[in-house]
């Protein structure tokens, strides 16, 4: 027999996986200056996971923070208009320090919303993302670094940087993944909100050449 109903939802707030209810968004420095000295990943590569977190955020009402450093100052311009696009309404939060925990008001922002599971992104991975997720994991937070959204100065101080968050008891996901844990089953009602961002993902990627036409996937087309 055809199976063509979704399994029961588990407890939103409860359940061990991340739901859009139980977690909070961070993106910290996707700013011009910090895309300009990233090797590790391309400026396309970067965004494809950032977005994608970015149209996440929007889909799943998740509670979204994004910082910059440095535009106050006059030193740097603020978060790239590719993620910004697509949080209108959303207020960057600017600091003067490189690690975002230290600024009350990024801590404020977080704090406020009652979540205890952060799924992070910034540049670089071995300052801008390591430093918060190294903090949040000493005060008590599930800490989520997507892997595919950030990029290091080089490869080996990016891997490095993830070699240290995941010593610290992190938990590395990766953009689309992260997706497919929010959605969970293509048969729910709100599974045409994620079908949308899983096409443009897989559509785009091909466009930049980060994937071949023969492997892209064709569920929820």
């Amino acid at each position: 027999m055809p199976k063509l109903s979704p399994e029961p939802v588990r407890d939103p707030l409860s359940d061990p996986l991340l739901t859009p209810q139980n977690c909070v968004i961070a993106l910290i420095d996707y700013q011009p200056g910090q895309y300009a000295t990233v090797t590790s990943a391309t400026r396309e590569q970067i965004n494809l996971g950032a977005v994608t977190l970015a149209k996440l955020a929007a889909a799943y009402d998740i509670p979204i923070v994004v910082s910059t450093v440095a535009v106050d100052m006059g030193v740097n311009e603020g978060t790239v208009p590719e993620i910004m696009a697509e949080l209108p309404g959303v207020t960057e939060i600017d600091r003067t320090g490189v690690n975002a925990w230290e600024d009350a008001d990024f801590r404020a922002a977080i704090e406020s919303t009652g979540r205890r599971r952060v799924v992070i992104g910034g540049l670089w991975t071995e300052v801008c993302l390591a430093f918060p997720t190294l903090d949040l994991l000493r005060e008590g937070y599930q800490v989520f670094p997507v892997a595919d959204a950030v990029g290091g100065v080089s490869p080996v101080t990016h891997d490095r940087a993830f070699d240290r968050m995941i010593q610290a008891g992190a938990q590395p996901v990766t953009a689309i993944a992260f997706g497919c844990e929010l959605m969970r089953n293509w048969k729910r009602d709100d599974a045409d909100g994620f079908r949308t961002i899983f096409n443009w993902y897989f559509t785009t990627a091909r466009s930049l050449g980060l994937a071949e036409a023969r492997t892209l996937p064709s569920v929820g087309e």
